[in-house]
């Protein structure tokens, strides 16, 4: 199994701007689920901490092996969500690592 793991800082001039922001892309890739083959898991978590250094979003999914994580970048549910939040994601961060 594969975690896949990415965190994303999130444009906006306002706070609702943000809010907003992040609503869209956390239904944006919630729309995902059970669409993508061998992806057993995702969730996205907003960040509550606040603290000036935390990122503002995170994607937590699980995929049954690199194969399948391969396959999800070039999905066309993976690609049309990336072409919905393009502009949306002021930096990102990602970890992707294997267990047993």
């Amino acid at each position: 199994m594969i975690k896949h793991i990415v965190m994303w800082n999130i444009l906006g001039s306002t706070a609702d701007e943000k809010a907003g922001n992040v609503s869209r892309l956390k239904a944006a890739f919630e729309g995902m689920r059970e669409r993508i083959p061998g992806l057993l898991r995702l969730e996205i978590g907003i960040d509550e901490s606040r603290v000036d250094y935390a990122c503002d979003v995170v994607l937590y999914s699980e995929f049954e092996s690199r194969q399948a994580l391969a396959a999800y970048t070039d999905h066309p549910e993976h690609l049309r969500v990336r072409r919905e939040l393009e502009g949306l994601r002021i930096a990102r961060h990602q970890v992707d690592f294997e267990v047993s």
